[in-house]
């Protein structure tokens, strides 16, 4: 069998060593608490641990030190970027949408006058269905998956916590992708949800004000539905 490639490659070259090290614990029956990654290494140390294991563990106790303070600086920056940019702020008064994913949009879309509608910033950021038409025929298939992977995963990301929240600020938007999941599946309506959430991130910032719940309306479909 040859060498592994490509992201392969590189995953077993520089492995994480938070699960790879909750791995070796557990398969000798141990568990570590649910913690941020910067408490994994105090966890570790508090358990009683083989010596085997304890050796295993040891070159990746020596990686969690300076990956602690790469994630503690990249906190800094992102707390920093929220406090001094009011566009990351106003986006963050969306559900779901923490400093992290606010941050990636506003390096994503740079400057929401280029688009003319919210169709075209969903569009930029792969989140419109693509679409094959021969003859006379029309063909809908899966989004397109256009533009930064990265972006578009942490839409679809905010999508699923605002599904699986009982925050009321996202009750809206909730029942909008309920009301989708309900006819078409939970995955369906969750990419719907991440594109509705392109369209509103769209609004907020081309006219600079926050979130708005009471805007939220349900889909067509179902409006239809419910009227006849």
């Amino acid at each position: 069998m040859g060498a592994p490639s490509g992201r392969c490659a590189r995953r077993c070259a520089h492995p994480d060593p938070v699960p790879l090290a909750k791995a070796l614990v557990r398969r000798d029956g141990l568990r570590v608490p649910s913690s941020a990654a910067e408490r994994v290494g105090a966890h570790l140390q508090a358990l009683a641990l083989a010596p085997a294991l304890t050796a295993e563990l040891a070159p990746l106790l020596t990686l969690l030190t300076p990956l602690n303070a790469a994630i503690v600086a990249a906190d800094q920056r992102v707390s920093t970027l929220e406090a001094s940019d009011p566009i990351v702020a106003l986006l963050m008064t969306a559900p779901g949408i923490g400093a992290v994913t606010a941050s990636a949009l506003v390096a994503t879309l740079d400057d929401i006058t280029r688009f003319a509608s919210a169709h075209q910033c969903a569009a930029y950021l792969g989140l419109v269905p693509g679409e094959r038409s021969s003859g006379e025929q029309r063909r809908i298939g899966p989004i397109t998956k256009a533009g930064n992977r990265r972006t578009r995963w942490l839409l679809v990301e905010a999508a699923w916590r605002i599904l699986r929240s009982k925050d009321p600020a996202s009750a809206a938007l909730r029942t909008w992708a309920l009301t989708i999941a309900a006819r078409r599946g939970k995955r369906i309506a969750v990419v719907a949800l991440a594109r509705r959430l392109a369209g509103i991130v769209y609004a907020m910032w081309r006219d600079g004000v926050p979130y708005d719940g009471t805007k939220i309306r349900a889909p067509r479909r179902a409006r239809g539905s419910q009227a006849s």
